[in-house]
């Protein structure tokens, strides 16, 4: 019985230490069009960055961590000599402290 109670207590302890107190998460995503694949790529991504920073700062959150961006694309026209693709960055954000509900906001 005591080994049981023991290993219950222990289980809370690491659910709790692994819990953070009061923290948020939010994905957010953005697309780019435009002739070829890299350009539209390095695009999405810079600008999921920046639309990151502006959509913290609007809610009064200084601090937060990104996750991996994810990258895809497809072909939005193909016109032969050249391609046309629209590529959308999404990535994952986290922040903790008093400012935990994320409003929503039109894009």
């Amino acid at each position: 019985m005591r080994c049981l109670m023991t290993a219950a207590l222990f289980g809370l302890a690491v659910s709790l230490a692994a819990a953070p107190a009061s923290a948020a998460c939010q994905r957010l995503a953005y697309s780019v069009n435009d002739y070829g694949k890299e350009g539209p790529t390095r695009d999405a991504k810079r600008l999921l960055d920046d639309y990151i920073k502006r959509w913290t700062a609007e809610r009064g959150i200084s601090s937060y961590r990104t996750g991996k961006r994810s990258v895809t694309c497809e072909l939005y026209i193909d016109l032969g000599l050249f391609d046309e693709y629209t590529c959308k960055a999404e990535a994952t954000f986290c922040w903790s402290g008093t400012n935990n509900r994320p409003s929503k906001v039109a894009n």
